[in-house]
């Protein structure tokens, strides 16, 4: 794009929420006023879409002033979103028209394309997961083939599975982690609350054990400053400690697991168990079935894991193998995903932002993020027909197996 030319730049932000949502927004916005100062640009126009694409599709859109540019770095401090998220899928023409988002011979991408070129849009950041970013590429390349137009699609990497292909490390995820620990730093406390305790964390992570085995990280790392007093008191380092961590990538026995836990439950009087929610879903879903339940899932087909409760299932089964008088399943999933973003986040989004704004500028799209592929894992405008969501977590990673045996797995 031409370097004098008045840019109309849109944002969205789609999908689940994440720690990054909001320094997202703050820093594009600092970039885009920045490029405006310096001369790259000689106009600018932002425009939020409110709710994602719902916004996109209604036309619920707001437009920030110049004046209050310098303003928004304020954003930083905020968890959520501060225009507003959905789940809606571009090509689920029937969930469109059932939530009145188009109407009866409407197709969700025309009546998206139309409405960004009523706006004029020339840029779309869309802040979201994979299904986010690649529907906004077909967007694109819809109002390209049907209308003849040009829209520059600048995706910023969102969820805190970390799962994405192929990025190194998506936003949030450092952050959801970190206050994944917080979390259960506080629920671990739990196991005091009565005698045999079995806790059962069930961290988010549909397909990805990332997010688990980095809180159980955080968690660990932190309590090695915690100080435990001698002996003749039942709170100790063993009793406050996670005592298995179950992820998709590992394949659980859990009759196996449950001779080894019960061991430490005559030991230590509780025991602490981190669990992916999508550990075992495979598992679930097949009985569901076999019982002729239906299986909930959400517009993009996934399997709506909140409503199957994996750690409920878990700790039904395991309860009775470790003898556990009380049971307690605790989800950080919401705690940790609303929180603003921490140090580590904020440095990937502020440089994934700056280079995001030179690409769009430059009139290339893509999904900003450190390239895996490339020497150097540079950040850069990655093809969006490379984005792809389900990476699982490597469990071969030297400081996860070293957990795995501190922990006795």
């Amino acid at each position: 794009m031409s370097a004098a030319q008045h840019m109309s730049v849109a944002m969205m932000t789609s999908g689940g929420l994440a720690p990054c949502l909001s320094s997202s927004v703050a820093y594009l916005i600092e970039f885009w006023a920045s490029a405006l100062k310096e001369g790259k640009i000689s106009g600018l126009t932002i425009r939020m879409y409110i709710d994602g694409y719902k916004g996109v599709l209604t036309g619920d859109s707001t437009v920030i002033a110049p004046e209050i540019y310098d303003e928004c770095s304020c954003l930083h401090e905020l968890g959520g979103s501060p225009i507003g998220n959905s789940r809606v899928k571009l090509t689920n023409v029937k969930d469109c028209m059932a939530r009145g988002f188009v109407k009866e011979g409407e197709t969700p991408l025309e009546v998206a394309a139309q409405q960004l070129i009523k706006d004029g849009i020339n840029v779309i950041h869309t802040i979201g997961g994979d299904d986010t970013n690649t529907q906004a590429a077909e967007l694109s390349k819809y109002i390209l083939e049907k209308h003849g137009g040009k829209v520059v699609v600048v995706g910023m990497p969102k969820t805190i599975d970390n799962d994405v292909y192929p990025i190194v490390q998506t936003f949030g995820a450092d952050t959801a982690a970190e206050q994944g620990a917080l979390f259960f730093k506080n629920v671990v406390s739990e196991s005091s609350a009565n005698p045999r305790m079995l806790i059962i964390h069930e961290v988010m992570g549909r397909d990805s054990g990332y997010l688990t085995a980095a809180t159980a990280r955080k968690y660990r790392d932190g309590m090695k400053s915690v100080k435990f007093t001698g002996p003749g008191f039942t709170t100790t380092a063993k009793s406050r400690d996670i005592h298995a961590v179950w992820i998709p990538e590992v394949s659980l026995d859990i009759a196996e697991e449950g001779a080894r836990l019960k061991k430490i439950m005559d030991e230590t009087g509780c025991v602490n168990v981190f669990l992916s929610e999508g550990a075992g879903v495979e598992e679930i879903v097949a009985e569901m079935e076999a019982n002729g339940e239906e299986v909930p899932r959400d517009a993009f087909g996934h399997v709506s894991l909140a409503k199957i409760n994996p750690g409920v299932y878990f700790s039904k089964r395991l309860a009775g193998l470790v003898g556990a008088e009380k049971t307690l399943v605790q989800k950080s999933g919401y705690f940790a995903r609303a929180a603003a973003s921490n140090t580590f986040d904020r440095q990937l989004i502020k440089d994934c932002a700056q280079e995001g704004v030179a690409s769009a500028i430059a009139g290339v799209s893509g999904c900003m993020g450190q390239d895996e592929d490339k020497e150097g894992t540079p950040i850069r405008a990655i093809e969006f027909e490379r984005i792809k969501g389900g990476k699982p977590f490597n469990p071969e990673l030297p400081w996860f197996k070293e957990l795995r045996a501190e922990i006795g797995m």
